[in-house]
């Protein structure tokens, strides 16, 4: 619920604080995939009235983060094979080019909190934890994407983000654990020598072999 002891100026709308939650919650895999909610649910929940849970569930349908019934509740996307694949051509094509607008800006401190990150990905893969996985993951990559300076296609990257959250988290299986740390290991390892080709070839293959295991 939000803060309500913060001064009314410091607060954001409702609409707004609960569309902030609701997108990091299916973002970081909390929802599962097919996971209903109503807006009179929303409502209750983060305490608001009808209208600013209205609003929240309605620019998540645009984003496609959620999936409208006739019923009038709503679900977390089930993706289907021809879906994923679209989704990772996405990542494929705008991670890499992040990833290379941000390398001239990747300095030393940054790439010794990827590898932090990156260790406490392992630490939560063996724990099972597939919430935290898929955080710290989304971290792992935000954080050197940042760099970038291209807020456009970090937001269309992190539209393509939210649409696969709740998919993402079948992605922690314990036997994967290495692939995952592996995979950003040859990421940390381009960006420690400044190897522009190298970096691309590592995150096009980080991005799409993972989601490579969702297909049935």
């Amino acid at each position: 619920m939000e803060d309500l002891t913060k001064p009314a100026e410091n607060r954001a709308p409702s609409h707004e604080y609960v569309f902030r939650s609701l997108r990091a919650r299916l973002m970081h895999g909390v929802a599962a995939p097919g996971e209903a909610m109503t807006i009179r649910g929303v409502a209750a929940e983060f305490g608001v009235s009808m209208t600013p849970a209205r609003e929240a569930v309605r620019r998540l349908v645009a984003e496609g983060a959620l999936t409208p019934s006739p019923s009038g509740r709503v679900t977390a996307p089930v993706l289907s094979n021809d879906r994923i694949e679209e989704l990772a051509a996405l990542r494929a094509m705008l991670e890499p080019e992040l990833a290379a607008r941000a390398l001239p800006r990747a300095h030393g401190a940054l790439i010794d909190r990827m590898a932090e990150i990156n260790r406490q990905i392992g630490a939560v893969l063996s724990d099972g934890d597939a919430v935290g996985y898929v955080r710290l993951n989304l971290e792992f990559h935000r954080n050197l994407y940042l760099r970038a300076q291209a807020p456009a296609m970090l937001a269309l990257a992190e539209t393509v983000w939210l649409q696969l959250g709740p998919s993402m988290r079948q992605l922690y299986d314990r036997a994967r654990r290495g692939v995952v740390t592996e995979s950003h290991a040859k990421i940390l390892s381009a960006l420690r020598v400044g190897d522009e080709p190298g970096l691309r070839v590592a995150v096009r293959s980080d991005v799409t072999s993972g989601l490579r295991m969702l297909l049935t």
